[in-house]
């Protein structure tokens, strides 16, 4: 498992410098059309924000996996390290069923009602199902690592 939890994290990395360097590269073109050009481009704005969403949402889903999403620790540094180990175990529960109501089914949903609805972006021509996407694809990948972090503190002393 920690073999597929490395290969998982090695293609997030690359799809997330890629997205930014597209981004940087958006947000470039859109200068250098405004003011060199004298010509405004109607789709960079469009793909900044999607690019963000993306890189937001997946990045979100990133950080779980490497436990560094946002959190306020002073209670859990206080524990014991048996009391900390079952604490932590319950939080990747929480995250994990948080993940699979909100990000899974809730994104799925969001998904299938904006393809099936023909919900297309206005400068790019894009459907917005491939936008919200990012949200279950996220939210599996969070179950994944909830899982995988959940395994983990069963398995070791801290």
């Amino acid at each position: 498992m920690t073999k597929v939890y490395q290969t998982i994290n090695r293609i997030i990395e690359f799809s997330l410098v890629t997205i930014f360097a597209l981004l940087v590269l958006d947000v470039l073109w859109q200068v250098f059309g405004r003011y060199v050009l004298q010509q405004s481009f109607s789709f960079t704005e469009e793909f900044a924000r999607f690019a963000l969403i993306w890189l937001a949402i997946l990045g979100a889903a990133y950080l779980n996996g490497q436990r560094e999403h946002l959190s306020m620790d002073f209670l859990l540094r206080k524990l014991s390290p048996a009391r900390l180990k079952k604490r932590l175990q319950i939080i990747e529960v929480l995250m994990g069923l948080f993940a699979l109501v909100v990000m899974v089914i809730g994104g799925g949903n969001l998904v299938f009602t904006t393809l099936y609805l023909g919900q297309i972006s206005p400068a790019m021509h894009l459907s917005l199902g491939y936008v919200y996407a990012i949200v279950p694809i996220s939210g599996v990948l969070i179950l994944f690592f909830s899982a995988y972090n959940f395994s983990h503190y069963h398995s070791r002393d801290l």
